[in-house]
């Protein structure tokens, strides 16, 4: 099998991502934001193949009264690119279908909301020492709605 396949990944690597996503709670809640919940999983569809497929958004959480869908990303350098560089508009659309299915099921489809980033990078020679940034308001549904020519 070929290592470099997307399906291989190591131990390490998931490791990495839990530990940013451990980090990601404590900095948000130190921050005054309210964690409602984490790993949030919802299906969303069905591609080609008729295979059902789900969506994670990492945490949810209320910003004072905004409820914010909050994608991590979590580097062990950003040496090639920030973490956010990850969040592109395909995963941007999918978290945004998800948080849709996710204040439909919890009745908050008129509550203000937004989706976030945190960005962290944790150089594996100082575990201790992570940079993080928060990149609020990452992306918004504005750029995905269909542009109607006005006649």
């Amino acid at each position: 099998m070929d290592n470099s396949s997307p399906e291989t990944i190591s131990p390490g690597h998931f490791e990495l991502g839990r530990r940013g996503e451990e980090l990601a709670a404590a900095y948000l809640q130190q921050a005054g934001y309210q964690i409602v919940a984490s790993n949030f999983t919802v299906p969303v569809g069905r591609n080609r193949n008729d295979a059902l497929i789900s969506v994670e958004i990492d945490l949810v959480a209320y910003d004072g009264p905004v409820l914010s869908f909050i994608e991590v990303k979590t580097r062990a350098s950003d040496w090639f690119a920030a973490p956010a560089a990850n969040v592109g508009l395909r995963k941007q659309r999918q978290i945004m279908r998800a948080a849709r299915a996710y204040r439909r099921i919890f009745g908050l489809t008129s509550n203000p909301y937004r989706y976030d980033v945190l960005s962290i990078v944790i150089p594996e020679q100082s575990m201790n020492d992570p940079q993080i940034e928060l990149l609020r308001n990452f992306w918004s549904e504005e750029k995905f709605r269909k542009r109607r020519l006005l006649e």
